[in-house]
């Protein structure tokens, strides 16, 4: 199969979808791997690195979807993208349809086999392809907060551990899956007051159990989300509802109201829709917040994209089994194989399949059970 690895064109978006020791992995089996010229730069890899590999380098993007079988990103087309997607294609990357009606139809109209990362789901019901990405994103939703909360940075010059004899900073985590688990992880560390929120009783006895009661958990419901996020000097959004639907906003504009001034709000789920009732836009790493109700929020939706070069390790690690699969067996094929794979296609042949995501746009859906 010839797969092509286009240049992310997302702005601030330094990761490549493929790393040169997963080119090689590839061409070894016998595939081909066209990849656009300075396409790993951004994570450190040179062009050379990947010709070394046996990558071929080709420097215009439209040749590369024209030619290959399968194309390989990290981040959804942009709409400059659409028009390249061709029928029959395999795009193999982050997609999250849900809040992005134009994405869907152009992969409908354009017939394009459409496979999410964050869509592959386990018999357990974990999420493999969104799990490294999560794990990072949670770590640097505290690294990122912590910056924010410098009065220099117009937050309200607390420092997050605190220092002997003056209270530390106070964070709210919502949502204890991966994300939480990782910023809870950051945030003890550094010497944080933490509450996590989590609708799940059994994962915070797991949590309660892991951080041996050094953190405060709560079932999740709108008055303990309240009293969390009140006092909080950092709100990380950490909530995500598999299968690709819109997360749900359980942080409402009161409650961001009740947050003193100069407090933070990261939503992680920002590219779900974001549980934040004040988040209705997403931001950039070159313009990353804006301030409402005297509470910064960041919303930036491909916050792996600043540590490049660990991300893309991390996703190069989850992916490329996949990857291989798909270009060993064909697409049909390897989802017949594999049903956590199959779980991760959204559209065939202009047919959406994911339920979740018709409901929400109003689209028929045909699930992929149904066509493999």
């Amino acid at each position: 199969m010839l797969i092509g690895i286009p240049m992310e064109v997302k702005p601030q978006e330094f990761r490549v979808a493929l790393t040169p020791a997963g080119t090689d992995a590839l061409v070894r089996a016998g595939h081909q791997v066209v990849l656009q010229s300075s396409a790993g730069l951004g994570s450190g890899f040179t062009d050379e690195e990947y010709i070394d590999a046996g990558a071929r380098i080709c420097d215009d993007p439209e040749e590369i979807f024209r030619i290959a079988d399968m194309i390989v990103k990290v981040k959804e087309p942009q709409e400059e993208e659409y028009a390249l997607l061709r029928p029959g294609q395999t795009l193999f990357t982050y997609l999250h349809l849900a809040p992005n009606r134009a994405l869907t139809r152009a992969m409908l109209e354009r017939r394009v086999t459409g496979i999410a990362y964050e869509t592959v789901q386990l018999a357990d019901g974990s999420l493999p392809l969104l799990a490294p990405m999560s794990e990072v994103a949670g770590r640097m939703s505290i690294q990122v907060g912590a910056r924010l909360l410098e009065q220099t940075a117009g937050g309200r010059g607390v420092l997050l551990g605190g220092v002997p004899g003056v209270e530390s900073a106070h964070v709210a985590v919502i949502g204890g899956g991966t994300v939480g688990t990782n910023a809870v992880k950051m945030a003890v560390g550094l010497g944080a007051q933490v509450t996590v929120v989590d609708v799940s009783i059994e994962r915070l006895t797991y949590l309660d159990d892991l951080f041996q009661g050094r953190v405060i958990t709560l079932a999740s419901n709108p008055y303990n989300i309240a009293r969390a996020t009140q006092w909080a000097d950092l709100v990380v959004g950490a909530v995500l509802i598999p299968g690709g639907a819109i997360a749900p906003r359980l942080i409402t504009e009161e409650m961001v109201r009740q947050m003193r001034p100069g407090s933070v709000i990261i939503d992680v789920a920002v590219d779900q829709g974001g549980i934040v009732e004040t988040i209705d836009h997403t931001t950039t790493h070159q313009d990353p917040t804006y301030v409402k109700h005297g509470v910064i929020h960041y919303a930036v939706s491909n916050m792996p994209g600043a540590v490049p070069r660990t991300s893309t390790f991390a996703l190069t690690n989850a992916t490329l089994p996949y990857i291989r699969a798909i270009a060993d067996h064909g697409p049909e094929e390897a989802m017949r194989l594999d049903p956590a794979l199959r779980k991760g296609l959204n559209t065939y042949m202009g047919k959406l399949t994911l339920p979740s995501v018709g409901e929400i746009q109003g689209l028929p859906s045909t699930p992929s059970e149904a066509l493999f």
